[in-house]
């Protein structure tokens, strides 16, 4: 079910030419696409390209922040439908590409 609770969860972000590998995204994933695999605060980061956690329906529009100041990185896009697919890790448009056009939106 869905949480009331804001959830959080460490990510790294994966090699863009990995994630467009036809075994993964097959050239899905745009320059102004961020992805990335999760796991739980604290575990230890997974070997291989099977994510710990992964993003569910509802999750979309959730932010990607980075740094200590949580700076928003990117917006979640989508992730496969089918979560256990280790091939299909979520995706986020990168807000950082599309800063300009935020500057100019929010004027």
């Amino acid at each position: 079910g869905h949480s009331p609770t804001l959830q959080e969860m460490e990510v790294t972000v994966l090699d863009a030419r990995m994630c467009n590998n036809s075994r993964f995204w097959d050239g899905g994933i745009a320059p102004t696409m961020i992805c990335f695999q999760g796991r739980h605060r604290g575990s230890a980061p997974s070997k291989g390209p099977l994510p710990t956690v992964t993003s569910t329906q509802g999750d979309s529009g959730g932010p990607l922040v980075c740094g200590k100041r949580a700076a928003v990185a990117g917006v979640l896009s989508f992730t496969s439908p089918d979560l256990t697919d280790p091939f299909k890790p979520p995706v986020a448009t990168s807000a950082v590409k599309h800063k300009k056009w935020i500057q100019k939106t929010l004027q």
